[in-house]
């Protein structure tokens, strides 16, 4: 192992709890070990299990799995109430235990204003007779509880309920008796879900989300009584030495209701600014916490707790160290972590460990891996929150996540096993084929990845001299160094199969004059057209990213969708004027692109004043500017050195699928990176 990450690797105490290392698996919605929003109820959840299990084999110090709440979505039957699942979890705690690993359950008071309702369960809260029907089975009612009657995240037109007396009491025991049945489950300690995030119990901490005037509002000390209510009550049931952690955002990073600040920006904070921050960690800590499992943001400022690409790393880093000032207790760090980063901040005690999460998803083994001095071999995580939490948002809609994606958080756009090894897995191919594959992008190397360990023997076909497809040129901005590190990762792991040949400048222009037993069409597609005048004018964003064409200071984009955005970010960045001419009513209104992502990119462009024409058509492209057409009729004349044209793509297959011949990724449908990958998977897992 390099010696720059040998400060990860020392042990370290919460509590009278040893770690053997000081890297944690941060908690991921979907990874709960008693199940995510399942409609017959909670139970013990043996993905998840084989999930942490396989991590624990490779070298993790401290796991936390994701969000248990202390009351089933559905039913509302509370997790004490089922002894069946804790004496599965004991089972399981004993083979973590057999690693070497630790584990903590995080355990959830509840969402709040931040529950992601979506657009099917909107309607039936808003309508008063179909919410009381539908009570007995998901109480929203319950799910959004807040401190106060507050504008719902999600849905602005809906307004949370404000939580009882009696609700907090409830929640209170639940915690102390969940925490005691894991405790005697075995588990080495339990974190606290959450002063972090603006879930619930951070709304309860904030002035701006606690407006009440009762024992839990107001002061303080009373705005900070629930929390700590919680870590009395599980001390006491639990005792002292059972470690208790909590989830925690150092700032809120916010500006108002659903309006975050960027990194960098001069703005006034609403939410917790880092002057109560330093008297609230050194409170909760003499409370009874033992650790602070830190970073920052809420919902309303999503990408700072779920960074997208467009956040710098270590993003969280300089706040939280500055929080460990003011405490005794340990503090783990967590957001976009470098390895290497960490290990310095851990060695200059700036932080006692150092918290990743989506990596663990997009590879295993990636701890394993820096042991073993085989960085090159780990498939890093792009951020892109495709397969793990892809709960999207735009203008006057709701959480537009599909219910199957809601139902199964936590896969991976890139790791198509995540979560799915039920799914997706590797079997001995049952008879061995040659197979031909057409087109050497994402799509392509992975199918190809996928028959090499079934034992297939493998041509991989690609027309131009490099690997890596249309994602050379989604990988092209400055902010995509992981998506171009992902695209290294695919070149180096096709060279470790014997069986593949990858032929480069080989067009195979008719599939007849191939020799193979199957044949995988993964040709991608190719960029729309407009049909206006001038179009011919155009740049399209594929001859924009790969360099092909370059542009002057005053560019508009036609099309607002993500890869539109993110042309225009990278081209702000580089000093230009960007407009972006959008047709729909908000930027990047495709269903299954989060928040977190869309966010940023929405609120960069507010900060910095980018020109956005939204429910507009292009009309005309001239070489001085465009003619746009808006909602009402009107056309407006835009002046721009250039046009980049980003108007969607459509399948380009070489051929029809046949009884031999499979048609995969956007050759088939276009989609994302997520819908390519595991497309290639289902494929070659039939061959």
């Amino acid at each position: 192992m390099d010696q720059k990450y040998e400060a990860l690797f020392t042990p370290w105490k919460v509590g009278n709890v040893e770690i053997k290392n000081r890297i944690v698996m941060c908690p991921m919605g979907g990874t709960s070990l008693f199940g995510w929003f399942e409609l017959t109820g909670c139970k013990f959840d043996k993905e998840a299990a084989k999930l942490f299990l396989e991590r624990a084999n490779n070298n993790v110090g401290l796991i936390i799995p994701g969000i248990a709440p202390l009351r089933d979505t559905f039913w509302g039957k509370w997790l004490w109430q089922n002894p069946k699942m804790f004496e599965d979890l004991k089972e399981f705690m004993d083979e973590i235990h057999k690693t070497g690993a630790k584990l903590f359950i995080q355990l959830t008071a509840g969402m709040g204003r931040s529950w992601a309702i979506t657009e099917l369960i909107a309607p039936m809260h808003k309508n008063p007779v179909t919410r009381a029907l539908l009570k007995p089975i998901l109480d929203t009612n319950h799910e959004l509880a807040s401190p106060s009657p507050l504008p719902s995240r999600w849905a602005e037109d809906i307004t949370t309920p404000e939580m009882t007396k009696e609700q907090i009491h409830e929640i209170i025991e639940a915690f102390a008796k969940t925490a005691k049945l894991c405790k005697d489950a075995g588990v080495d300690g339990v974190e606290v879900h959450a002063v972090h995030e603006g879930y619930l119990l951070d709304q309860f901490t904030m002035e701006w989300t606690n407006k009440r005037t009762d024992e839990y509002g107001g002061s303080f000390e009373n705005r900070f009584r629930f929390p700590v209510e919680v870590v009395k009550a599980i001390k006491e049931s639990c005792g002292d030495d059972f470690p208790v952690s909590l989830r925690y955002s150092v700032e809120s990073k916010v500006k108002g209701f659903c309006e975050g600040a960027l990194p960098g920006e001069d703005y006034v904070e609403v939410g917790r600014q880092m002057e109560e921050s330093e008297r609230a960690a050194k409170y909760l800590q003499d409370a009874g916490y033992d650790m602070l499992n830190a970073d920052n943001g809420t919902y309303d400022s999503w990408y700072w707790a779920h960074p997208p690409m467009y956040m710098p790393q270590n993003c969280n880093l300089e706040d939280v160290a500055h929080i460990k000032k003011c405490v005794d207790i340990p503090v783990v760090c967590a957001g976009r972590m470098e390895p290497e980063v960490g290990a310095k901040a851990v060695a200059d005690g700036l932080i006692d460990a150092m918290g990743v999460a989506r990596q663990f998803l997009a590879d295993g083994e990636w701890v394993t891996k820096l042991i073993e001095d085989r960085v090159e071999d780990i498939k890093p995580c792009i951020c892109c929150h495709n397969g793990c939490f892809n709960f999207s948002k735009s203008k006057g809609h709701a959480n537009t996540q599909d219910l199957t994606d809601t139902m199964g958080l936590s896969r991976c756009a890139i790791n198509a096993e995540t979560m799915q090894s039920k799914k997706h897995y590797i079997a001995p191919a049952k008879k061995v084929k040659n197979v031909a594959v057409i087109g050497g992008g994402i799509g392509g190397m992975e199918a190809a990845i996928v028959l090499a360990k079934r034992g297939h023997s493998v041509t991989l076909y690609e027309k131009t001299d490099r690997l890596g497809g249309v994602f050379i040129a989604a990988a092209a901005p400055s902010f995509k160094e992981k998506d171009k590190a992902l695209i290294a990762w695919y070149k180096r792991e096709l060279t470790k199969y014997p069986s593949i040949e990858v032929k480069l400048n080989t067009e195979i222009k008719d599939i007849k004059d191939i020799k193979a037993d199957e044949i995988i069409i993964a040709t991608g597609a190719v960029a729309n057209s407009i049909p206006v005048k001038g179009a011919e004018l155009g740049i399209s964003a594929l001859d924009y990213l790969l360099g092909e064409k370059e542009v002057g200071d005053n560019v508009t984009i036609i099309g607002g969708g993500l890869t539109g955005c993110e042309i225009a970010y990278e081209l702000y960045l580089n000093g230009k004027r960007p407009t972006i001419v959008e047709m729909m009513d908000d930027l990047v209104c495709t269903p299954g692109i989060c928040l977190a992502n869309t966010s940023f990119l929405r609120d960069f462009f507010k900060l910095h004043k980018v020109p956005v024409y939204l429910e507009s058509k292009v009309s005309e492209i001239r070489d001085n500017g465009v003619t746009i057409t808006d909602k009402n009729g009107n056309k407006v004349d835009i002046d721009a050195d250039n046009v980049i044209l980003s108007v969607g793509y459509h399948p380009a297959p070489l051929a029809k699928k046949g009884s031999h011949v499979h048609v995969i990724g956007d050759a088939s449908k276009v989609g994302n990176l997520r819908t390519v990958i595991w497309q290639a998977w289902d494929t070659a897992m039939k061959i």
